[in-house]
Formats: structure tokens, C-alpha cells, sequence
């Protein structure tokens, strides 16, 4: 799924009571909370954003406020969206790992 590693890159430490949401990455269930973004819910999972598209390795986000750009991911629906400024939603399927959107 393009997982970077077998944990993710955070650890949830608070707010654990908020109710479960499953969203869709690269065709897998992924569990988020509710109130989380999309950029939350991959970095808890260990799924980068994208590739880097000058090199090898992974993007995993950048400024986290929506004014870096880096963020972009695909929905299986078409379009894309902001994985930092967009929180999860039950159904929620997407696309990453591609250089361009």
C-alpha cells in the first residue's frame, strides 16, 4: 500500500474516544477517527503521500497547513484533494503515491 514501515510515522496519544471511520487507500481499509484529516490518518498508518518526484523516497506532507502543496492525493472518483486540510470521511477512497495530480 506503500507503507513506508510496519507503524506509522505518529502515534495517537489523545483523543482515542472519537468514533472509528474507514476510508479507502491504494483499494485497503484504513481505520481513522472522526476529526481527523486525511494526512493524519496516513501518517498514523504509515502510507506516504506520494513519491518524490526529483529522486527516490516518499512525501509524507510538508507546512501541514495547507500552504505547501504537497499534500495532494488522489480519489478514486477523480480529482484530488489536500490531505491536510481535509478531514476523513466514512467511504473516503484515494490514490497515492504518484508524482503528479
Amino acid at each position: 500500500m506503500g507503507r513506508n514501515s510496519e507503524r506509522g510515522q505518529f502515534v495517537r496519544l489523545s483523543e482515542t474516544e472519537r468514533p472509528e471511520i474507514t476510508i479507502h487507500v491504494n483499494g485497503e481499509a484504513v481505520t481513522a477517527l472522526a476529526g481527523d484529516t486525511v494526512l493524519t490518518a496516513l501518517m498514523l498508518t504509515g502510507v506516504s503521500v506520494r513519491d518524490f518526484e526529483f529522486g527516490e523516497g516518499a512525501r509524507g506532507g510538508f507546512c501541514l497547513m495547507g500552504a505547501c502543496q504537497d499534500c495532494w492525493v488522489k480519489q478514486e472518483a477523480g480529482g484530488s484533494l489536500r490531505a491536510c486540510t481535509t478531514y476523513v470521511r466514512d467511504g473516503l477512497r484515494l490514490i497515492t503515491g504518484s508524482g503528479e495530480i
